[in-house]
């Protein structure tokens, strides 16, 4: 895996490349960066040219002081195909990158042939009372929200490391990654991006409880990976897409957590072979 710095519209990217054939763009979430795709290349490169950016704010991509929401990372990976000269690629996303591969394909569905997204909901939740119930699920979200207690916890305490350690099964993260994601936000514009970044996250899922999606149909293939124990994000959330799409589907994924790519590589894997025939 070859790391380099890509000029995106401005942008400075960090993109790790592996392996050749057709693209996949492979794109992480929070708390994390492009090394979370390490197992998942290394069962791909044989069959695909893999291409992992950090996103905007995270790893070593520019962290400009602002574009931190869905959009604006979605709009990020069009100026990184165009820089690369790729007309249309797959895309698979895990968390802040599963939700940015969903925009991908109903913003830029002519730069996209198919998208999985991992264990980040759909745009197009059925409200109901119960979901009021699963809101514990996103302390950790308004924790980072806030301007000064989230960028602190983010340089100053191992806030990530809990994150992860909390949604996962012992033994799935070494202590070296630990290391490396948490010591990527000790940075002050990286902590405070974050934390712009849950701000929108707090808006945005406003917006989608208000069906501020319902007027997109998305039409590229989509399969939908969810882990039954998602700690963050509740399999409620799955439910009542059917009017706004064909062309998904979801998987339930039994027994696995939120990091589902790192807890099950090789299923991940497995589907992307299976899916991007």
């Amino acid at each position: 895996m070859i790391d380099r710095l890509v000029d995106a519209g401005g942008l400075r990217v960090n993109l790790a490349e592996a392996g050749e054939g057709d693209p996949v763009l492979l794109l992480h979430g929070w708390p994390q960066t492009h090394r979370l795709w390490s197992p998942v290349i290394e069962r791909l490169a044989p069959h695909y040219r893999l291409l992992a950016p950090d996103l905007r704010g995270f790893g070593a991509t520019d962290a400009p002081g602002s574009g931190y929401d869905g959009e604006t990372f979605a709009r990020d990976q069009i100026a990184l195909l165009d820089a690369l000269e790729i007309e249309r690629i797959r895309v698979i996303g895990h968390d802040w990158g599963g939700w940015t591969a969903m925009l991908l394909g109903l913003l830029h569905p002519e730069r996209i042939e198919r998208i999985i997204v991992v264990n980040a909901p759909h745009p197009w939740p059925r409200f109901r009372l119960s979901l009021l119930s699963e809101l514990w699920r996103a302390w950790y979200a308004a924790a980072l929200a806030m301007p000064v207690l989230g960028p602190w916890l983010l340089r100053r305490t191992d806030f990530a490391k809990g994150i992860l350690r909390r949604a996962s099964p012992p033994g799935t993260f070494t202590a070296a990654d630990l290391n490396a994601y948490a010591d990527s936000f000790r940075e002050p514009a990286r902590a405070e991006a974050m934390s712009a970044l849950y701000r929108y996250y707090q808006a945005a899922f406003l917006d989608i409880l208000r069906g501020g999606w319902r007027h997109r149909r998305l039409t590229v293939p989509t399969l939908l990976l969810f882990g039954t124990r998602d700690l963050y994000v509740t399999p409620k959330l799955l439910e009542g897409y059917e009017p706004y799409t064909d062309q998904m589907r979801v998987e339930i994924v039994e027994g696995a957590g939120h990091f589902l790519v790192d807890e099950r590589p090789d299923l991940v894997s497995d589907r992307a072979r299976e899916f991007f025939l």
